[in-house]
């Protein structure tokens, strides 16, 4: 058979069968452990306003600079199909004028995002990410919190085993300009050494080439200067209080100090749960704490924590796809007892068991679908039964069968 010439775009792919059951699976078990810590789920446009993510990631940041999805609209507007969930959450906050009561606000999303890079295992350019937010909170609970409600999902999905908690801080502002002259004065005894890159930051963005993936990058970090060095006293009390919080909370970690964060705005606790299970893409969930973000939205001062994670990464952890749930197939034998076959397939839909009928064909050809379908049972309606108000129902896996009344099939099988 021919290749179709329509495929999906490049970067893009159809969530079908166990793919799809995998993903709402993730979704909804994350939708009901976010739902118990609090989080209510919230949906932003798909696209905003470019300054959305040029302000919240960052002019210099490779998503604004190689990899946003962004045009200009038919009324000259320049809109960014959403790379991150985050930023759009933090203008609803501001936009809604939400930011003065009822705070903090705890907020579950979930949805499509867009990044023009090259397709690889478990990274897409449309990609889907779930996150939790809490905002206006600035209290070391709240990181702790919303670090165990991840890790809570991840219990619940099933897939902690070989997934380590890695979590640094990033201090104050105090802390983090005094880190940010100690980095300067380091990298800059080697600058030759620097990629082309991180030499372009060394002045701009430090921070960054702490999480440099370049080689040679890589091999003067690991002597470089660690922020734990630079803490100012209150700093190091927030971060010896989620860990503390982290303990109670029954959630092992390990600390990293070349996890950063290289935006102003983000302070104190930063953190990723990482696995060898998926190869270079290691990174299944990763957040931290971004007190000046909402500010950069026009609202007023909020301290905010929270996290993302891929959908499709978690998805691949998983053991094995939730079953699709098996029907039960309704037959009429003969034109005369279809109207009671309808008649019978709603009955059980309006009491929650899944059914199927078959459009056409004979007995035999449709006992064929029930079982293409793993159905758990077929339910036979002929002439005698008709008349009777009663029904055959056969149990496909047990390969028995009863006479069963009509007002009662709905109770045998729910």
């Amino acid at each position: 058979m021919a290749k179709p010439d329509l495929q999906p775009a490049r970067g893009t792919h159809d969530l079908i069968g166990e793919e799809f059951r995998r993903h709402h699976h993730v979704i909804d078990t994350a939708r009901r452990i976010t739902s118990l810590y609090g989080f209510e789920e919230w949906a932003t446009p798909i696209f905003e306003d470019t300054r959305v993510f040029s302000r919240s990631l960052g002019e210099t940041s490779d998503v604004v600079s190689k990899e946003m999805y962004t045009f200009t609209d038919r009324g000259g507007e320049s809109v960014t199909l959403r790379p991150e969930g985050t930023a759009g959450a933090c203008r609803a906050l501001v936009t809604n004028g939400l930011t003065q009561s009822n705070l903090p606000r705890k907020v579950f999303y979930a949805g499509p995002m867009f990044r023009y890079e090259r397709p690889q295992k478990g990274r897409y350019r449309q990609f889907h990410q779930i996150g939790a937010e809490v905002m206006g909170a600035a209290e070391p609970l709240s990181d702790a919190e919303v670090i165990a409600c991840g890790w809570h999902i991840q219990q619940a999905l099933g897939i902690t085993e070989g997934t380590v908690l890695e979590i640094n801080t990033l201090g104050d502002a105090q802390s983090r300009d005094t880190y940010r002259a100690a980095l300067v004065a380091y990298f800059q005894a080697s600058v030759d050494k620097l990629s082309e890159e991180s030499r372009g930051r060394l002045e701009k963005n430090p921070l960054r080439i702490v999480d440099s993936k370049d080689p040679g990058d890589r091999a003067l970090v690991a002597d470089a200067p660690t922020i734990h060095q630079h803490l100012t006293v209150g700093a190091a009390r927030h971060y010896a209080e989620v860990k503390r919080a982290l303990e109670r909370f029954g959630v092992p970690f390990r600390e990293n100090p070349r996890i950063v964060r290289g935006l102003d705005y983000y302070s104190h606790t930063a953190f990723e749960f990482v696995t060898e299970r998926l190869g270079a893409q290691g990174t299944v969930m990763g957040g931290g704490r971004y007190d000046g973000l909402v500010e950069e939205m026009g609202g007023p001062a909020t301290p905010s924590v929270g996290w993302a994670a891929g959908v499709e990464r978690l998805s691949m952890l998983l053991d094995a796809a939730p079953a699709a749930p098996r029907p039960v197939a309704v037959i009429p034998v003969g034109e005369a007892s279809e109207g009671a076959a309808l008649d019978a397939v709603q009955a059980l839909r309006r009491a929650g068991v899944t059914a199927e009928i078959a459009y056409k064909g004979n007995l035999k050809r449709r006992m064929e679908r029930a079982n293409r379908l793993n159905a758990r049972a077929a339910v036979i309606i002929g002439d005698e039964e008709l008349a009777e108000g009663a029904a055959q129902l056969r149990d496909l896996d047990a390969g028995t069968q009863e006479r069963v009344v009509l007002a009662e099939l709905a109770a045998r099988l729910a």
